[in-house]
Formats: structure tokens, C-alpha cells, sequence
């Protein structure tokens, strides 16, 4: 899925997918953020994984001291930086969320939100090892994946980007069960509450699941400070 999002949907493509969502997908993309500055403070250094076109990014920024946005999408990242402007506190950088080039404990915190821990088709074990690898000891993960009860909005919302030729066509016999499949090759499924909390036991971190909006699951689990 990597080079779905860097060769395909990426840049003004990507805004567009969020243009024509309708108001209760619009709903849910508000949600995320506010939950989001609900947990962060103003004396941290937050790192976004897949921040696409810089939606979420610009507005951490507002509240945190130090926001850093990473995605594979040259073209995503240049729309990110123009919506950024002259704001120091919010950067952007080309990198594959799995092979980071930041210190160990560069972050207080790390997000990846709207499905990105499915979305992204990499290991799951691995992008969560990773992001561990660069938050701080009492640092926090904070990712969320769809709620099933949003399933017909998802479903909906991804059927209006197909109808624009933003995503291929949607293979319906191969669609459900919080599974979204195209013809060109996306794919994109969702994580369970108790799939979270497993993944997060294999890593040896214990997992706070919160539904958010009858949305989204988000996933929330602390680094362990050194003994």
C-alpha cells in the first residue's frame, strides 16, 4: 500500500478524498483531531505517521510544542508544507514509517490515526515496534482504526472517491466484513478492540482502547520507563 499512497493517491488527489466526504464522514474526521488535542500538551513533541497532506498535523500544531509529519508521498507532503506555512512548530519529512531516521525517544508522543496502522499494509507488529523505538521511556502511542458501527459511512465514503476515479472501482464480492478492496489494488481492513490489545501485549505494553464518536477505536498505550 505504500506505493499506492506515494504513486497514486497523494497530493490534490488525497485533499479531494476529504472534500467530498459527506457531513458525517466529516464528522468522524473532526472527532479524531479533537480526541487527539484532548491528549496532547503543550510541552510536547508529537511525530504523526502517514500525515498525508498535513490535515491533522497543522492542527496539533497549534497546541503542542513541536509537531513532525511523516509520509512516502513527495506530492502530499508539498500540500502539507503550504498549509503549514510560516508555522515553526510543525515540520515535514519523506520517510517510510517503518525505517525512521530519528533518535531513539525523539517524541513524547507518537499518533498515526484513520486507520493508518491498516491502511499502510506493513506489518503491524513492526510499525508499532518502531514507533515505540522513537517515543521517550513514559511516552505515548496513540493510533485509532474504524469502528464497526461506521461501517455504511466508510463504505459510502469510499464508493464516492471510486465514482471520482480517486480509487479504482470497489470489488464488491470481495468487500465486507470491514474489509474495503478495489480493483487496482487497494485494500484497506480494520483492527478489532481485542487485536489491538493482543498487538499490544506482543510488545509488551498494556493498551487503553476508547470508542470515540461511534467512529473510530482509538488505541492508546504507554512506552515503559526504564527500571
Amino acid at each position: 500500500m505504500t506505493s499506492y499512497y506515494s504513486e497514486g493517491l497523494s497530493g490534490d488527489r488525497l485533499q479531494r478524498c476529504y472534500e467530498l466526504a459527506s457531513p458525517r464522514v466529516q464528522q468522524y474526521l473532526e472527532s479524531e483531531i479533537r480526541y487527539l488535542l484532548g491528549r496532547i500538551g503543550p510541552d510536547d513533541a508529537v511525530l504523526e505517521l502517514g500525515c498525508g497532506y498535513g490535515r491533522v498535523a497543522v492542527r496539533l500544531a497549534g497546541q503542542a510544542k513541536r509537531v513532525v509529519g511523516i509520509d512516502v508521498a513527495d506530492q502530499s507532503l508539498e500540500v502539507a508544507r503550504t498549509l503549514a506555512g510560516s508555522d515553526a512548530r510543525c515540520e515535514f519529512a519523506l520517510m517510510d514509517a517503518l525505517h525512521m531516521s530519528f533518535a531513539d525517544g525523539s517524541f513524547d508522543v507518537v499518533v498515526c490515526i484513520q486507520n493508518g496502522i491498516c491502511a499502510f499494509g506493513v506489518p503491524q507488529s513492526e510499525l508499532m515496534r518502531e514507533a515505540l523505538r522513537v517515543v521517550r521511556p513514559g511516552g505515548r502511542l496513540i493510533f485509532s482504526t474504524y469502528s464497526d458501527a461506521f461501517w455504511a459511512d466508510r463504505l459510502s465514503w469510499f464508493e464516492s472517491q471510486s465514482s471520482e476515479g480517486l480509487v479504482g472501482p470497489i470489488d464488491h464480492s470481495a468487500t465486507g466484513g470491514g474489509v474495503i478492496v478495489c480493483s487496482d489494488g487497494f485494500r484497506s481492513g480494520t483492527a478489532t478492540r481485542s487485536e489491538l490489545e493482543e498487538l499490544c501485549s506482543e510488545l509488551g505494553i498494556t493498551a487503553t482502547i476508547t470508542e470515540v464518536d461511534g467512529s473510530s477505536l482509538f488505541c492508546e498505550a504507554s512506552k515503559p520507563c526504564a527500571s
